[in-house]
């Protein structure tokens, strides 16, 4: 039974490699479930939710290893977009740029996190990347809308 592109993205949001298991990809499931665990892990990303739900932020930014934090965006929205268009959601060839400038976005908003202050308080390592990913989503669609118009996002 074929899921629907909608289920199957929002469970990718939950956890890399949800949506493929629902697709029945599932040793490409394994691989992302394992990928990001393995980043969760060494990066203490988890840890890092906590502190910042908490407003612990200045801990949070000197526990964060950015080196393997820096990896998160890419396994997490390429795990998105690719359990969508497995499910039939991607309709035309464009349909990857909000993904891709998603993780983009989101890995500038991370090498920022330690720098940017908002009414007197540093964002930190989870809520600015987080933020930076709407700006990502947005310029993605605005690139697919202009791909439309040249005739670019053509079907598949």
């Amino acid at each position: 039974m074929r899921k629907k592109p909608i289920e199957v993205l929002f469970w990718s949001i939950a956890l890399p490699g949800f949506g493929q298991f629902l697709n029945g990809k599932i040793v490409k499931g394994i691989v992302f479930v394992l990928l990001e665990i393995i980043i969760n892990v060494q990066a203490r990303f988890n840890e890092l939710i906590l502190l910042s739900f908490l407003g612990e932020t200045e801990k949070a930014l000197s526990l964060t290893n950015y080196q393997w934090l820096m990896f998160y965006p890419c396994i997490y929205f390429y795990s998105i977009w690719d359990a969508y268009r497995d499910a039939g959601g991607a309709k035309h060839r464009l349909s990857f740029l909000p993904y891709v400038f998603s993780a983009y976005f989101v890995t500038v908003g991370l090498i920022y996190s330690s720098k940017v202050v908002i009414f007197g308080h540093l964002i930190g390592p989870v809520w600015l990347p987080m933020l930076f990913a709407i700006p990502g989503v947005i310029v993605g669609n605005i690139l697919i809308q202009i791909g439309k118009r040249l005739g670019l996002a053509v079907c598949e």
